[in-house]
């Protein structure tokens, strides 16, 4: 069983995103963050279960070439939709 707060597994990225991914609803959950915030219910729910059932806090590392550190998660799953780089893990 994973801890609370951790990052999916790629199999479980895999299948997070793909049911995102089957109607469009990557983008549509982007939209939802960018005009709510963070602390939508609906977008932390989507967080949350991003990350095992809890949002991490703190600052966050990322498999990003050159830009690997983030001040929180909202702030990284920001930084994912603008550039439209949904499947990039923590």
């Amino acid at each position: 069983a994973q801890q609370p707060g951790t990052p999916l597994s790629d199999q479980e990225y895999h299948q997070f995103f793909m049911s995102l991914r089957a109607a469009g609803r990557a983008s549509t959950a982007c939209l939802l963050r960018m005009l709510y915030g963070c602390q939508n219910p609906l977008v932390q729910r989507l967080d949350e279960y991003e990350n095992h059932g809890a949002i991490p806090k703190g600052p966050i590392c990322s498999e990003l070439p050159g830009n690997p550190f983030f001040p929180n998660f909202c702030t990284f799953s920001l930084y994912r939709c603008t550039r439209k780089w949904y499947f990039i893990k923590v």
